[in-house]
């Protein structure tokens, strides 16, 4: 009989497997629509299948993977107009983020400073780690939401925001324009510290806007090959 402590490292290696593929899907170590065996997963990380079976379970109901019956897994394939409805559900969310945050007082959310000190500074102060820069530009909208207050809106937003990472990361195949980053994100965290709703949501949508057209050429280019 397993003891607790057992049980206990088993829950933890099929956690850090999870977290492993997910990072492996989210770079494309493993591409949209292929095929692979538990035994192909217990090979390449050099675990037991037991763990990768768990993390794979997990996996499926979060939409990363599909399970083939007698023929192994499958990377989920690319479904464009699924997320494009997940960026409007998304937008849904930052909209009413932002009309909340531009009533609050500013100096009393930790998120809103946090904010600021990363998206408001000069030029030479830009971060040139692209990957980093990146996952601060995700971060960038669920903060907004996580700094409206609002705990099951940030929870599902960040869902949200996890999914899509992966045609985000389609995008940032390409040149990451450092600058355009930062001139868009310091232009809606001004208009939100100055209480321009209306503002914040126009650049906001306009942003998301750029991230679909983006959706859209990468599914045409995808098409195409």
């Amino acid at each position: 009989m397993s003891t607790a402590r057992e049980k206990s490292g088993a829950n933890n290696l099929a956690n850090v497997i999870y977290y492993q593929i997910k990072e492996d899907i989210f770079s494309f170590q493993f591409k949209p629509g292929q095929r692979f065996t538990e035994s192909d997963l217990s090979e390449k990380y050099e675990v037991s299948r037991t763990p990768i079976r768990q993390a794979l379970y997990r996996l499926e109901q979060e939409g990363y993977v599909n399970v083939h019956f007698r023929s192994g897994w499958e990377i989920k394939p690319l479904d464009f107009t699924f997320y494009k409805e997940l960026f409007d559900l998304r937008m849904v969310l930052e909209k009413e983020a932002v009309k909340r945050l531009c009533l609050m007082n500013h100096d009393q959310s930790e998120e809103l400073q946090h904010l600021k000190q990363l998206w408001l500074v000069p030029e030479d102060a830009y971060n040139q780690n692209t990957k980093e820069l990146i996952r601060q530009s995700e971060d960038f909208h669920c903060a907004l939401v996580r700094a409206a207050g609002n705990t099951q809106m940030a929870k599902i937003h960040q869902e949200i925001s996890e999914k899509i990472r992966i045609v985000l990361s389609l995008g940032a195949l390409r040149d990451f324009d450092i600058q355009h980053a930062y001139q868009d994100h310091a232009a809606i965290l001004n208009c939100i510290l100055a209480g321009d709703a209306e503002g914040a949501i126009h650049l906001a949508e306009h942003h998301v806007l750029h991230s679909i057209e983006d959706v859209k050429k990468i599914t045409l280019l995808m098409m195409h090959h």
